[in-house]
């Protein structure tokens, strides 16, 4: 069984569109970004290129405070009455600052620009999507929806007022908390499990994270600020780092690491 989060789940999708399902079972899309995150004149509810750039351009002018900045939307810190602890935001600041910075900046296209449509379309197992409603990372309504709409056998799952980590939100933690071993249970159904009704405040639609995500570039007004002055900025989804490993069949290459 495939799980993959965020940009894993859009790995995830490219993997069953080009290999296929022979070796899988079933998969998991959590918060993740297909089918396409970017703008076009096939996906008018993506987010424009301007969006993506500003991410960019907060990684280059000051990573540190960037990261610090994304924290806030990624948890749903940036909400009335949240139940966010700040150790929980330094641990996502601690990971984010452990990956390699090419490796970040390169990721913001792979995520923002690889259309999945055609993968999504090919995947023939049964596949859970899991979201939360208030998702200001991944707009829900571009995403995860439009995901259950293209998969034959999918069964999509909305965590009312849930931000873009809801493995990690209080509100759902007594479902994450169950991990795995929850999964194949709730993936053992094919039946398509339509989300709670859509709450009146328009939240997790791609309007409000495109108005967050076009301040990334702002993202380190915030630096040398007072306490109490830092205002709180959105910025695209996590990366990560990639790494090869040799085939059993080929020579090694171990002391040239061109990734």
């Amino acid at each position: 069984m495939l799980v993959g989060y965020s940009t894993d789940g859009g790995e995830d999708t490219r993997y069953l569109g080009r290999h296929g399902s022979a070796r899988v079972a079933k998969a998991v899309l959590a918060a993740a970004v297909p089918p396409l995150m970017l703008k076009t004149d096939a996906n008018p509810g993506g987010l424009p290129i301007e969006t993506f750039d500003a991410i960019r351009d907060g990684l280059l002018k000051e990573r540190s405070q960037f990261y610090q900045d994304v924290s806030a939307p990624f948890y749903g810190a940036n909400r009335p009455s949240p139940d966010i602890s700040q150790g929980l935001r330094d641990w996502f600041w601690l990971l984010s600052m452990q990956v390699g910075f090419k490796a970040a900046y390169d990721c913001v296209k792979a995520f923002s620009e690889t259309d999945m449509t055609e993968d999504l379309k090919k995947i023939d197992v049964p596949v859970l999507i899991v979201q939360g409603y208030d998702d200001q990372i991944v707009p829900l309504d571009d995403s995860g929806r439009l995901s259950a709409q293209i998969v034959n056998d999918a069964t999509l799952k909305i965590y009312p007022g849930a931000p873009a980590r809801p493995g990690q939100y209080r509100g759902v933690q007594g479902h994450a908390q169950r991990g795995p071993a929850g999964l194949p249970a709730r993936l053992a159904s094919t039946a398509t499990m339509p989300g709670p009704a859509t709450p009146a405040d328009g939240r997790g639609r791609a309007d409000s994270t495109r108005l967050g995500l076009a301040a990334a570039a702002r993202a380190t007004e915030n630096a040398g600020r007072p306490a109490g002055r830092v205002r709180h900025r959105l910025a695209g989804p996590p990366t990560q780092t990639t790494m090869t490993i040799p085939r059993t069949d080929a020579p090694s290459n171990a002391g040239h690491d061109d990734k």
